[in-house]
């Protein structure tokens, strides 16, 4: 499909389903952007995650101009690459969105200052329950948290909002976990700058480019 010219393209984002809120508000005054999302619960099976989306990619794609994937590698291993090279299609920097909201140079100080970290986001404050006490069991196997976050020291909540509640949810959290609690108010970082110019048919210099991803 072909965009008239001087029009905007017709922009697909095929998303991971925790980044959809975000993803909402980001596109909500682009009329060219549509918004597709995955369910995030993908994250518990990352081996999942390629195959998904190459299938939303090829039922969608006669309908766009761009197709582009709010998916950093979520643990895929480079599966992920693999096939979006294939397809032809971009997606977001990096392993996972951590590091997208916080950007690469905090997150690595972040890292690098204390490796045993556990990070939130808005989404995993708000789903915590859900995702983390529920998903790993830990609410019918209370001594199953040292096996999973023995091993941790900090948790460090990246916020996109200024929100109360979800500053308690996250402190909760880290009590939960036996955890220090630190806050960083991080906004959309990447992920705001790089749908904007995708959406404007621009290059991204945040984007993860199939051209030079390889193969690897």
């Amino acid at each position: 499909m072909s965009p008239e010219v001087g029009a905007p393209p017709r922009v697909l984002i095929v998303a991971c389903g925790a980044l959809a809120r975000e993803l909402v508000a980001l596109t909500r005054s682009l009329p060219n952007v549509d918004l597709t999302c995955l369910p995030a619960a993908l994250h518990n099976r990352p081996g999942g995650i390629p195959g998904a989306v190459r299938d939303r990619i090829r039922r969608r794609r006669a309908a766009y101009d761009t197709i582009f994937v709010a998916y950093a590698d979520c643990g895929t291993g480079g599966l992920l690459d693999r096939v979006l090279q294939e397809e032809g299609v971009d997606r977001l920097p990096g392993a996972h969105c951590y590091e997208l909201y916080a950007g690469r140079a905090e997150f690595e100080r972040l890292t690098d200052s204390e490796p045993a970290t556990f990070f939130l986001t808005d989404f995993l404050a708000r789903n915590f329950d859900r995702l983390i006490i529920k998903g790993l069991g830990l609410d019918r196997h209370p001594d199953l948290r040292d096996q999973y976050f023995g091993n941790y020291r900090r948790l460090v909540y990246l916020a996109q909002t200024a929100d109360p509640a979800l500053d308690i949810a996250a402190r909760r959290a880290a009590r939960r976990l036996g955890l220090e609690f630190e806050r960083r108010q991080t906004g959309y970082g990447q992920l705001g700058t790089t749908i904007a110019a995708v959406a404007a048919g621009r290059p991204a210099p945040a984007v993860a480019s199939v051209i030079e991803l390889g193969g690897h």
